[in-house]
């Protein structure tokens, strides 16, 4: 039966009786996390956000009928105790209050609890299907809580660190244009304008270049956005971006401030010092050493060209390679040359599954022989000579991609990644900062044959490139920045456009009429018209932020009510199907996919 709290009102947390007087009277309330009944005493573990602390229920000292009511206490109970705060004589090191004790006197179920479908409890094994069906009570474990807890602290850092560099936090729409460059929109049908839709953003990027020209000079907010797109474990189709714009700027002052905010969030929050200033690396050498524009720097295993070292040899895969322009480059996996075969035939699906067609490999013996994939076809001088170019010594593994510049930079930087992680060559609780900058500012689409916008269409070429935009587009550089932590882009952004005639021909290189460009971003091009201010900004996704200051494996575990891979919601049922009445109202029908 439920009882009322009238009467009480709650003067602790239970992590928070550290700091009370033994043998003062407290109030804590909570749920119980185990009870134990030990004849002529009941301990009772209560838990709440701040921690468990132990409550001890003798007869003596509460009498009959809060003992009895003790001895009715199961797992998740929402209960209220009145008591002492005293001295363990059992103390528990693994808890922070494991010295203290409250011995109770009155005891008030709050409200009981069926048996929970999984144990509330740390690190559970239970599958996340489960968990997230019933999220209400996963978010009552410890670990859980501590994340979001410490996601909740990093926010209340940003806006701190924002408004004492004297940015202004302004909201901007949630319902606005459609203007379809990038992922997909989410649509939202209008009532009161039959056959019209808006948008979600997936950034309120338009909207804070508008700001700029608007005066508010540096700008910022935590930004719900919106992007309808196949998920993995670092996405959501809802997510909270760190925004901010700043006007009469470069990219300089824009690395400055940001490498101010994440040296105090870091220390603020976790205690961390990040070395500043943060190291820079152009996007053009990140690809060329780590195979990626988000390298990993916690560890070595850098990539080497061989193309001219094997230029000339009569290994086909090589030769091809480079006479259909592409490159041959490799990997030295310092100590593994014993591998097995098997692990090694391991590594080269793994590259398949980014575009190889295979391995080419070469592993060199602790007496200095050589077992090689490939050995047949080449010399022994240049097989000395590729081994050299490698840097290969006794012992070590060389592994090869030859194909298209981009497939051998996707195949050779995903499997550094991945043989830093089987052979455990980082520290898990390093974090290693690094700018990329000097991004290209288009990419060619196979797809759609046309270049498209590497970051987006408002991103400011570089000067000293903008006469190449017509003759040879994909060489023009962007003025554009990615903060990248621990190989994971925590963060992009670039000098904007603030020119009307830039911006008319970046729409033009696109692919975008006049017309077009007009219908999609009139608004934008119509303020253009009244005196833009140079302006430059950047975003943070606050999810990856905070699993990778959590420790977290995914952003499951940083978002209180996440979304599985195919964007639904277990715990709410949703997306739903919603009553034909309000179709009506939005003129809408669904159309049967005979697909």
């Amino acid at each position: 039966m439920s009882e009322s709290m009238r009467g009480l009102k709650r003067t602790h947390r239970c992590g928070e009786v550290v700091g009370a007087t033994l043998g003062s009277e407290v109030t804590v309330m909570g749920w119980v996390q185990r009870s134990r009944n030990k004849g002529g005493v009941v301990f009772t573990d209560l838990r709440d956000r701040s921690g468990i602390l132990q409550l001890i229920f003798e007869e003596d000292d509460c009498g009959e009928e809060v003992f009895h009511k003790a001895q009715s206490l199961k797992s998740e109970y929402c209960i209220a105790v009145e008591g002492r705060l005293e001295r363990r004589s059992d103390p528990n090191p693994k808890l922070p209050t494991g010295e203290l004790e409250v011995r109770a006197k009155t005891l008030r179920i709050l409200s009981e609890s069926e048996t929970p479908p999984f144990p509330i409890e740390e690190n559970t094994k239970t599958r996340e299907e489960l968990r997230l069906k019933y999220r209400f009570l996963d978010l009552r474990r410890p670990d859980l809580q501590a994340r979001i807890m410490l996601r909740s602290k990093i926010a209340a850092e940003i806006r701190r660190f924002m408004t004492g560099e004297g940015f202004l936090e302004i909201e901007t729409p949630t319902l606005i244009k459609s203007t379809p460059e990038g992922a997909r929109d989410y649509l939202v049908p209008s009532r009161v304008h039959p056959g019209s839709m808006y948008a979600l953003p997936q950034s309120p990027q338009l909207l804070k270049q508008l700001l700029m020209c608007s005066g508010y000079d540096r700008y910022f907010q935590l930004a719900r956005c919106y992007r309808d797109e196949d998920l993995r474990a670092d996405r959501q189709p809802e997510f909270t971006q760190v925004d901010m714009e700043l006007s009469f700027v470069n990219a300089d002052d824009v690395l400055a401030v940001n490498e101010k905010l994440l040296h105090t969030i870091f220390k603020e929050v976790l205690g961390v010092e990040v070395k500043l200033p943060i190291q820079r690396m152009t996007w053009r050498e990140a690809m060329g050493r780590y195979g990626s524009d988000k390298p990993d720097l916690r560890f070595g295993m850098e990539i080497t060209d061989v193309s001219e070292t094997v230029k000339g040899c009569e290994f086909a895969v090589f030769s091809g390679a480079l006479d259909a322009g592409g490159s041959v480059r490799g990997l030295n996996v310092k100590g593994q040359g014993h591998m097995p075969r098997k692990k090694i035939d391991a590594l080269v699906e793994y590259a398949k599954g980014y575009g190889a067609k295979g391995l080419a490999y070469v592993a060199i013996q602790e007496d200095g022989s050589v077992k090689s994939s490939f050995a047949k076809f080449l010399k022994e001088e240049e097989m000395q000579a590729l081994i050299k170019a490698m840097g290969g010594e006794n012992g070590d593994l060389l592994l090869f991609a030859a194909d298209k510049n981009k497939v051998v930079f996707d195949v050779l930087g995903a499997l550094r990644l991945e043989l830093g992680r089987q052979l455990e060559l980082f520290d898990k609780n390093e974090f290693r900062f690094v700018w990329i900058t000097e991004f290209p500012l288009l990419e060619w689409s196979e797809e759609e044959q046309r270049f498209k916008a590497m970051h987006h269409p408002f991103t400011m070429p570089m000067e000293e490139d903008w006469d190449k935009i017509d003759s040879d587009p994909g060489a023009v550089r962007a003025e554009a920045y990615d903060i990248v932590l621990n190989g994971n882009e925590i963060g992009g952004g670039s000098v904007r456009i603030h020119r009307s005639d830039i911006q008319e021909k970046m729409f033009e290189v696109l692919g975008l009429t006049r017309e077009v460009a007009e219908e999609r971003f009139g608004f934008l091009l119509e303020a253009f018209r009244y005196g833009v201010p140079p302006h430059a900004g950047l975003a943070y996704g606050l999810d990856r932020l905070a699993m990778l200051m959590a420790g977290a494996d995914t952003i499951r575990d940083v978002i209180a009510f996440p979304k599985v891979k195919d964007a639904s919601d277990l715990m709410m049922n949703a997306p739903d199907v919603v009553e034909e009445k309000q179709m009506e109202e939005l003129s809408l029908c669904f159309r049967e996919n005979k697909a």
